[in-house]
């Protein structure tokens, strides 16, 4: 039987990957199925950073920071996903195909990251996510990460 309602607080995905502030870009997992999909949240506020710069009239969470989350939370599914991790094992973002950006994030959105694990080959590990706002799609690509260590 599958695992149901799996989350993963902010001080577990800090155990998983090594991304510490300003950019962990993560924070929490809703649910997870070890091997098959994860449902990760990232709450935007205007207290990061970023948003000093881009834009300050305009305040718009970077695509490539949606990316990263998308990644983030790939990373995570992968190490759940996996029985035996090596001391220093880490999944590394290696490949970004079929990109799309259909709205812009901003400051007091929470973003749902939601990814399916496609395929293993050779330790280059596929993915899809998407990440919406309120039940909207703002972006999604395929994503393909290197299981290596370091």
């Amino acid at each position: 039987m599958e695992p149901k309602n799996n989350v993963i607080d902010i001080e577990e995905i800090k155990q998983l990957i090594p991304h510490r502030y300003p950019f962990l870009l993560v924070d929490k997992v809703l649910d997870y199925v070890p091997g098959k999909s994860i449902h990760a949240i990232k709450n935007v506020t205007i207290n990061e950073p970023i948003f000093t710069g881009h834009f300050p009239s305009y305040s718009i969470f970077p695509g490539v920071l949606i990316l990263e989350s998308l990644a983030q939370a790939s990373g995570i599914l992968g190490f759940k996903s996996v029985e035996n991790r090596a001391d220093g094992e880490m999944f590394l973002f290696a490949s970004i195909d079929n990109a799309k950006f259909k709205r812009p994030v901003h400051p007091g959105d929470t973003m749902h990251l939601h990814i399916e694990f496609l395929k293993d080959r050779r330790g280059m590990w596929k993915f899809y996510g998407e990440a919406k706002v309120d039940g909207k799609v703002v972006c999604s690509a395929d994503l393909m990460c290197a299981r290596r260590e370091m």
